[in-house]
């Protein structure tokens, strides 16, 4: 029955008149019935072609087993962001030779649309992420699907990682650290990294971050002042009264980013130094183990000694008053037994 709905849908395009709620909950269906593979892959397709255009409950697909399907998940955000690579790579060369913008500055016609997308990915992301039995592997890869640019803002992204590492305490320390690297600090807000420098459940080189960012936003807030000050000066005299264009201001936020990333790697790189003089300490108290334990055997040598000189000096206690009276009175009796 699905498949012969299915087959009688319009031919796909970019902008389907079949409605999104429809696809999906023909998708939803079709996953529930096991319907064949060409007939869910063809509604992935569909849905992925308008995928700006779906709301979370649109993309909470069940699986079989009373889970999200994931799979089928990531499958149509790849769909579309296939799509959108595909454009762009059309349409590279005429925007390169007008100059309006790169093809990942915010004032891109497309970057409204991967916007839409790469929240609706958080909030799915931070709903399956209440799932005990999704793996972080999964988690990952799900949150890596989007490109660098696609999230302006990561606070979604670490609302999402919080409530996985919330759900999955037990992860270990290498897992958390893939998983928090998915999440760009530079891009998150002022209260998000205070919420995160306070977060136990970060790793520690995510938290180190988060506090070096938040004394650089410190810095230029303080500097900001003087900075626009010096500008109005300038202004004023006539000297510099050109007006910054966008492309200079947004190069100029990149290089800013790029010393970041450089203060942050050798940041890293100081972490790890420190963490190899960890794990040489825990390798000295290792090896200072076995005296330890040659120490202990001997203490518990010597109590055995204490123990059988203390039985020892009871079999030869002295005898009682009574007892010795008798002794001698004897020992007389035989002693003028002899001399008679």
């Amino acid at each position: 029955m699905v498949e012969t709905i299915v087959g009688l849908l319009p031919s796909q395009s970019r902008r389907s008149p079949v409605p999104m709620a429809f696809l999906s909950g023909l998708l939803k269906t079709a996953t529930m019935v096991s319907a064949s593979t060409i007939c869910r892959a063809d509604l992935e397709r569909r849905i992925g072609l308008q995928l700006d255009q779906a709301i979370l409950e649109d993309i909470l697909i069940p699986a079989a087993n009373a889970h999200d399907d994931t799979e089928s998940v990531a499958r149509i955000f790849s769909i579309f962001l296939n799509l959108e690579e595909d454009e762009e790579d059309g349409g590279r060369l005429r925007e390169d030779r007008d100059g309006c913008y790169e093809l990942d500055s915010p004032r891109s016609p497309k970057q409204s649309a991967i916007v839409k997308v790469s929240k609706l990915l958080d909030s799915y992301l931070a709903e399956v992420a209440l799932d005990s039995n999704l793996t972080p592997s999964k988690f990952i890869a799900l949150a890596e699907l989007l490109p660098h640019h696609a999230r302006v803002v990561n606070d979604g992204l670490y609302r999402a990682a919080d409530i996985f590492l919330k759900v999955h305490p037990n992860l270990k320390d290498s897992e958390r650290y893939r998983l928090c690297k998915t999440i760009d600090c530079q891009k998150l807000s002022q209260e998000a990294c205070s919420h995160a420098a306070q977060n136990e459940r970060l790793p520690i080189q995510m938290a180190v971050q988060v506090l070096y960012l938040e004394q650089i936003r410190l810095r230029n807030v303080i500097n900001g002042g003087s900075a626009i000050g010096q500008c109005a000066q300038r202004s004023g005299s006539g000297v510099g009264s050109g007006a910054i264009s966008p492309r200079d201001n947004y190069a100029s936020v990149r290089r800013e980013n790029r010393e970041l990333k450089l203060e942050v790697a050798r940041m890293r790189i100081r972490l790890t130094d420190l963490e190899k003089d960890h794990v040489s300490m825990k390798q000295e108290l290792v090896r200072a183990n076995p005296a330890n334990k040659l120490l202990r055997s001997f203490t518990k040598n010597l109590s055995k000694l204490s123990a059988l000189f203390r039985m020892r000096r009871v079999e030869v206690k002295p005898l009682s008053a009574k007892a010795a009276s008798d002794a001698r009175l004897l020992f007389q009796k035989r002693r003028r037994q002899a001399l008679w």
